[in-house]
């Protein structure tokens, strides 16, 4: 299918992206990248020149330009609704990063009037279509008649040794329990995929390393409506040769899911996200493996390519489901403040 332009808007994490999705990446299947824009004109003119590329320093510049369907808003979390908001009015398109934003309502709003106006929004996470893995578990869960879901412990880390610079990172009202919000809130998307939408979560975090204002070391607590419960790790403070590690262990009532439990071999992660699965359905224990193609942190840039061409399948998440973890968000930072548990849906 025809490659369709797309603009990136935001060039910190931006850059990093373009390098490892869009020159010979993922991406580079579906989208030709047709300008850079970001309020750093240095920053801007930089990677025009490298990628050869327009370079754009105003957001309206690429709303403005009609060759362009597409953006890709690698901004941060907070306030990014009404850069979206914008972006859709104008016609266009739009490939984020997770969280969509840090207000719920705000996050929902949007993605309602981009149901309307028939423009599309997607995440790295949630992702519009279950990931493999994510599919793999769903899978064994029907076919191997695992039952409700019991418990969950989730673990992320990597070995960051920052400072402070000004960012939104280090401002704890725009970056609470900062482990969990940055990386850790994959795992969340995860859990709501896999179990349903939180009803309550505590929070306990601590700063170790980091020369930050915000925490670097952080693990929740979640409560579910049915019952369930789940824990997740997170942290900038391991320095283990893994510069990624991300596990999961899903109990259900007649079986156990296990996603990239122990160490890789090497430093790199796994790519190919490695399950395996227990039960004793028949009276003795059966373990089943599978390797994902891809994993659950993935951008979905076929889908997304699909979608803009109107050729998008039928199963994306519904606006309420992607801002479940915005709702986990807001509880998290109340909690950080009050160190008790906090509901995730305020009456």
């Amino acid at each position: 299918m025809k490659k369709l332009p797309i603009a990136m808007v935001g060039l910190n994490w931006g850059r990093t992206l373009i390098l490892d999705q869009f020159l010979g990446g993922p991406a580079s299947k579906h989208f030709e990248l047709a300008a850079v824009c970001a309020k750093d004109k240095d920053l801007v003119d930089e990677c025009a020149r490298q990628f050869g590329v327009k370079p754009c320093y105003h957001l309206e510049e690429i709303l403005e330009d009609g060759e362009i369907p597409a953006i890709c808003l690698m901004t941060g979390p907070f306030g990014r609704a009404e850069l979206i908001s914008k972006a859709i009015h104008a016609e266009k398109h739009v490939m984020t990063t997770k969280p969509i934003e840090t207000d719920p309502e705000a996050a929902l709003a949007v993605l309602r009037t981009a149901q309307n106006l028939g423009r599309v929004i997607h995440l790295n996470s949630p992702t519009p279509h279950p990931s493999p893995d994510i599919q793999q578990i769903l899978d064994w869960k029907r076919s191997l008649g695992l039952g409700r879901p019991i418990a969950a412990r989730a673990d992320i880390w990597a070995n960051y040794r920052e400072v402070a610079d000004g960012s939104w990172y280090d401002d704890p009202a725009t970056c609470p329990v900062a482990p969990i919000l940055r990386l850790g809130i994959y795992l969340i998307n995860d859990l709501v995929r896999l179990i349903g939408r939180p009803v309550a979560v505590s929070v306990m975090s601590s700063r170790l390393f980091t020369g930050r204002p915000t925490a670097d070391n952080a693990q929740i607590a979640l409560a579910f409506a049915d019952g369930s419960l789940a824990t997740i790790f997170s942290s900038f403070c391991i320095n283990d040769a893994h510069w990624w590690m991300s596990s999961l262990t899903l109990n259900f009532e007649n079986g156990t899911v296990y996603r990239n439990v122990g160490p890789t071999q090497g430093s790199n992660p796994r790519h190919h996200p490695e399950l395996s699965v227990v039960t004793n359905r028949s009276g003795h224990q059966e373990t089943f493996r599978a390797v994902a193609k891809s994993s659950t942190e993935d951008y979905q840039w076929d889908a997304f390519h699909r979608a803009i061409l109107g050729r998008a399948r039928q199963e994306e998440m519904h606006p309420e489901d992607v801002v479940a973890a915005v709702h986990v968000i807001q509880a998290m930072a109340r909690s950080e403040k009050s160190g008790k548990t906090e509901p995730v849906y305020q009456a």
